[in-house]
């Protein structure tokens, strides 16, 4: 039964991130390594929270829609300002970035559902 959770958990993370992926193939020349680079981290934070078993399926494909929005939202406003990000911009993703973290964090410390 366990090892059902995982694989259905292993085949929506997928069904998430490949579309993110490819989107990101696509994208603009980079110019803004850090938010790339955070956008990175928290999902590694949320693939480790699959992994440990922190994450309910729900609050991972919440975590996932909310990352693969803010990466379409960078994505398109470097594609409008040919390839950077305004000071405006910048400020708007990190505010989005501080909340999304947040919410990992939230969620895979949420114990309740651990049984303890």
């Amino acid at each position: 039964m366990k090892n059902l959770k995982i694989a259905c958990l292993g085949a929506a993370l997928a069904a998430f991130t490949l579309p993110a992926m490819a989107q990101s193939a696509t994208a603009a020349p980079v110019r803004d390594p850090n938010i790339n680079q955070r956008l990175e981290e928290q999902q590694d934070r949320i693939g480790q929270g699959v992994q440990s078993g922190q994450l309910t399926p729900r609050e991972t494909a919440n975590l996932e829609n909310r990352e693969a929005a803010i990466d379409r939202e960078v994505n398109h406003d470097r594609w409008r300002n040919g390839g950077r990000l305004t000071r405006s911009e910048r400020a708007q993703i990190n505010r989005q970035l501080n909340y999304s973290s947040q919410r990992i964090y939230r969620d895979k410390h949420n114990s309740w559902r651990q049984g303890h």
